[in-house]
């Protein structure tokens, strides 16, 4: 049974900056270490499989539901999952890491409710609803379609925010970045 340690959970819509700040903050603090997500969407840009995500099959997913495998899991987007491995946390642990989440904002509401005590709870809070499609339109990675998609689901996860145990506002990234790396600190220490 491998000890259990501390989880520190980023959330926000889309486009809102979290993966920017959990990439400085892995940068900057040595005891934190990623939890990889497992997807059943295709690889965007360089992404590569077993360091950005677990990239499986849609069945395979499904399996590892049936088997419980899973802290969370959640279908995203129509036909899209994704989702915490438990022995992704406990791989973390048994390391003497603390594990950093990026995950969408079901998906963190799960992961606090689950280790409450031992988790901190941050939701990234874009400037506006307008900044945010701004953001996602600027990316070029996603169909008209599948961007209508995102706006509407950001629309609802922003009603989340005071839910969680922090509401970080990103309007201005390099602010943002070192208001999370004390927030991280003070939550370690």
């Amino acid at each position: 049974m491998t000890k259990e340690g501390k989880l520190i959970i980023f959330s926000a819509p889309s486009g809102a900056g979290k993966t920017t700040i959990v990439h400085h903050l892995l940068k900057k603090i040595p005891e934190l270490e990623f939890s990889i997500s497992a997807t059943t969407r295709e690889p965007r840009g360089d992404e590569v499989d077993k360091k950005d995500y677990y990239f499986i099959s849609k069945e395979e997913f499904l399996h590892r539901i049936a088997k419980k495998q899973f802290v969370e899991f959640e279908e995203v987007y129509s036909g899209t999952f994704y989702g915490t491995l438990r022995v992704e946390i406990e791989r973390i642990w048994a390391k003497g890491k603390t594990v950093i989440f990026d995950i969408d904002v079901e998906g963190g509401m799960h992961l606090k409710r689950k280790y409450d005590g031992q988790a901190l709870a941050i939701f990234v809070q874009p400037p506006s609803l307008d900044v945010l499609k701004q953001r996602l339109s600027a990316r070029g990675t996603d169909s008209d379609a599948k961007l209508q998609e995102r706006f509407d689901k950001a629309e609802k996860e922003l009603n989340y925010a005071p839910q969680f145990d922090i509401i970080l506002k990103n309007y201005d990234l390099d602010t943002a970045c070192k208001e999370a790396e004390e927030l991280v600190k003070s939550f370690l220490s």
